[in-house]
């Protein structure tokens, strides 16, 4: 009597393990820290390629607070979370990659490769080795210290018009912020809206032409100071009250927030960063550190979920490539 069926993805993998010569035989090819758009992108492509990948997955991504993704093809308006159990589903038949929910402490580069320390979810910790390492780790907003700024986030506070935009098109909107910044986004943004004003929180810094030029759009500008925001439970945003107790009706707030690296393991490592804090990459993703790689919105450049992607498969193509010229020399 036969057995029952076995799936091709239920059989255990036998992943073409190739090497330099002369070189040990390590866990992984690539090890990828961050399971965000750029994470999960990477790991597709590196599937595909029959790499031994695991990806490392640290936590609820930046845009988690969000009620959708806008701007990505197919999947416009997709909640974040539905996207990335979307891409953990899609990876299921690649049995050569590995997820596992895992905090990265440390990566250590060895004569041949890199040595990753894990803290898994009990707090357990374990060692592995890979030849190239990815960081998919993404970067973190540090808002502005007023209240309702944080509770609002990603529905009445917002951070991008060409991911939210469409949705307060026509509607009365704020822009918080202050000098060369502010005046530049003022001016993105009042493409949706006829209605849009300054909030600079105490004096802007704005020179005489960014008043000019605000001025030409019809963009107003309060210098008050901000006491809070304040909305619905469901994140919807009613008013800005001033200090002096003004209340200033607006839809949504967008803010261009300062940012920090979600983990420090590049600048522990000596990577090269830019003036704004990113971690710098050459043209194949690579960072100053040899087999260090970076992806996403933790590298320079513009923020949005399908450029976080599209980065995470440009890296996995080049590290596909430099595995394979190492594995056959000429």
């Amino acid at each position: 009597m036969s057995g029952p069926a076995v799936s091709p993805s239920s059989v255990a993998p036998h992943p073409r393990r190739h090497r330099p010569p002369a070189t040990p035989l390590l866990d992984y090819d690539v090890v990828i820290i961050g399971a965000g758009s750029a994470g999960l992108s990477a790991a597709l492509v590196l599937g595909r390629c029959l790499r031994r990948v695991l990806v490392c997955d640290g936590g609820a991504p930046r845009n988690a607070p969000s009620p959708g993704v806008h701007g990505f093809l197919t999947r416009d308006g997709t909640r974040p979370a539905d996207l990335l159990r979307l891409g953990r589903e899609q990876l299921l038949p690649y049995t050569t990659v590995e997820l596992r929910p895992a905090r990265v402490l440390s990566v250590e580069p060895m004569a041949v490769g890199f040595e990753l320390t894990l803290e898994g979810e009990s707090g357990r910790r374990s060692t592995c080795t890979a030849r190239k390492v990815l960081l998919a780790t993404g970067v973190e907003d540090e808002l502005p210290v007023v209240e309702g700024m944080r509770e609002f986030w990603g529905t009445g506070v917002l951070h991008c018009p060409y991911c939210h935009g469409w949705e307060v098109r026509d509607q009365p909107l704020a822009v918080y912020g202050r000098g060369k910044s502010v005046t530049g986004l003022a001016l993105l943004v009042s493409r949706w809206s006829k209605d849009v004003v300054v909030c600079t929180d105490g004096p802007g810094g704005l020179t005489d032409n960014a008043r000019r030029r605000l001025r030409r759009q019809g963009i107003q500008v309060r210098e008050e100071e901000v006491r809070q925001l304040v909305g619905t439970r469901r994140g919807e945003l009613r008013h800005i009250e001033f200090q002096n107790g003004d209340k200033l009706p607006r839809a949504a707030v967008f803010i261009h927030a300062h940012q920090h690296q979600r983990a420090q393991l590049a600048e522990k490592l000596g990577c090269r960063l830019t003036s704004k804090g990113s971690v710098w990459v050459d043209k194949n993703a690579q960072t100053t550190l040899p087999g260090l790689y970076a992806a996403g919105d933790n590298t320079p450049g513009t923020q949005q979920a399908l450029l976080a992607a599209a980065k995470g498969s440009q890296a996995a193509i080049c590290i596909n490539e430099q595995l394979t010229r190492e594995e056959c020399p000429k």
